[in-house]
């Protein structure tokens, strides 16, 4: 890794429901999330394109994944303001746990919320 790196390539986030986490997730983000099965894993995958170079994602189902609130701190784009996604968690099972704050002017703004699988993510936004 270097200054010219992205500083993730990959991320998991650790469902027990991958169909409920996938409707949440679809639902606050308004996107689709199309399904796989491999390595003896269930998996769900954020919007990506392939070689882009750009960091992307899934939501993973198997017994070496446990959601949890304890872990790492993932920030999840919500670009260009993280407001309506907030907005629209608590309707589909999660809850809202730091509200819409801004970091600096020049950062933007951060949230976190508590998934429907009990991961606590976070938002970022620069409106």
């Amino acid at each position: 890794m270097d200054k010219n790196s992205n500083n993730i390539n990959w991320f998991e986030i650790s469902v027990s429901d991958l169909q409920r986490a996938k409707k949440f997730y679809e639902t606050i983000f308004a996107i689709e999330m199309p399904t796989d099965d491999m390595m003896k894993m269930k998996m769900a995958f954020f919007p990506a394109e392939p070689g882009n170079g750009k960091a992307c994602g899934c939501l993973c189902e198997s017994g070496m994944h446990r959601p949890s609130a304890d872990g790492v701190v993932l920030y999840l784009n919500a670009n260009p303001d993280l407001a309506p996604v907030l907005g629209r968690i608590p309707a589909v099972g999660g809850k809202v746990l730091v509200p819409k704050t801004q970091i600096t002017p020049e950062i933007g703004y951060m949230a976190f919320f508590e998934d429907t699988e009990g991961n606590k993510i976070a938002l970022h936004s620069q409106k």
